[in-house]
């Protein structure tokens, strides 16, 4: 077990190590079994984090011409499908260099934009080095100078791919072999970040050039059901709205609509682009802000700062008539922060929504946004 921890939200939190760091011991344990004929029960190595590991080798076993064995998954405090579960090698003699591929229950790239090529095993580059590092350190050890041939299995991927974000963004029939670090950091919001400019990488590569982002479930169900927008060229971006437009643009988008609910889009009024509530709240305080700009009296402003919603804070701001003049100086924050985030030469766009009361329905969008929705009807 891995004694290396975090704290994340006050909370020690034990980390774990990636399928990557798995794939790369079993191999250099397998490597070791070929060329010496003995098993190999436990492996130590560094990950790329400068972290040491001490892996238990399960499962060995040596052939004739072969050696296999597993590392089991680790994935510390993170919930993690993959904790658990076995990352194999196989590893065999061949002429000359190290060959990597991936066999059972790993997935297979069929999609361009992903880190590996179409066809390939979807072994990550760093994966891949890590592996290569290992199976070098083992030849040395051995004084073999020939090539070595690893072969990379998950018995339980196929199963689980169906539960990843695979399937959706061109891996298919089986898990990934990832990690850059070759450590798993308990709830990595860099993880999710990496997923959405994957999702974005992949679409760009299929040769679309606009994008719709929604920051969750909410957007996504109104933008498909409310606005008849197709759903095939979209991301989730969750509450990394900021680092979800950057992506984008980082991957040759040359139109982005941007579609949520007030209680995500009202932070990008206070130029906000995390909307995570730990990196703070600032909803009232917005709209209390264009309220006072609008004209609201004193009783509006503390009417509106003991809201609990922005639904609720919608209701007070309708009562006192100032509900269209508010949500028009909020729609000018909103475009104005998101423009901040992309080039010239991209073209965005938002439309901001409420799914509660007398309100329900669009609540404000860019001067674009009509234009932007009706490309997407008409284009996919």
């Amino acid at each position: 077990m891995l004694r290396h921890y975090v704290t994340k939200n006050g909370r020690t939190m034990r980390c774990g190590y990636t399928t990557g760091s798995c794939a790369a011991g079993a191999a250099g344990a397998a490597t070791q079994m070929l060329l010496t004929g003995r098993t190999v029960e436990r492996l130590d190595m560094d990950t790329p984090k400068g972290i040491r590991l001490s892996l238990d080798i399960l499962e060995p076993e040596v052939g004739e011409d072969f050696a296999r064995c597993a590392v089991q998954k680790d994935s510390g405090d993170d919930p993690d499908i993959t904790n658990g579960i076995l990352i194999c090698a196989t590893a065999r003699k061949i002429e000359e260099g190290i060959l990597i591929d991936g066999g059972e229950g790993v997935g297979r790239v069929t999609k361009p934009g992903l880190d590996q090529p179409v066809g390939a095993a979807a072994i990550n580059s760093v994966p891949r080095q890590m592996i290569a590092e290992q199976v070098r350190s083992a030849c040395a050890r051995c004084g073999y100078e020939g090539g070595i041939s690893i072969v990379i299995s998950i018995p339980e991927g196929k199963a689980l791919a169906g539960r990843t974000f695979n399937p959706r963004i061109g891996i298919e029939g089986g898990l990934s072999v990832i990690g850059t670090t070759g450590i798993v950091e308990p709830m990595s919001n860099a993880a999710l970040v990496d997923t959405i400019r994957v999702e974005l990488s992949v679409l760009a590569a299929s040769g679309a050039r606009d994008v719709l982002l929604c920051p969750g479930n909410y957007g996504e169900t109104f933008a498909r059901e409310q606005l008849g927008l197709s759903m095939q060229r979209q991301v989730s971006t969750s509450n990394f709205i900021g680092e979800g437009v950057q992506a984008a643009v980082s991957a040759g988008f040359e139109r982005i609509l941007l579609v949520g609910h007030i209680g995500k889009l009202v932070k990008l009024g206070i130029g906000m682009t995390n909307t995570h509530s730990q990196n703070g709240d600032g909803r009232m305080e917005t709209l209390i802000a264009c309220a006072l700009a609008c004209g609201g009296d004193i009783a509006l402003l503390k009417a509106i700062q003991g809201c609990v919603t922005t639904d609720a804070a919608l209701d007070a701001l309708g009562a006192a008539g100032l509900l269209r003049p508010v949500m028009d100086l909020l729609g000018q924050r909103i475009q104005a922060t998101l423009e901040r985030w992309v080039p010239a030469r991209v073209e965005i766009g938002f439309i901001c929504f409420t799914n509660a009361g007398p309100w329900q329905g669009v609540l404000v969008k860019s001067d674009n946004a009509d234009a932007l929705a009706q490309a997407w009807r008409h284009k996919y």
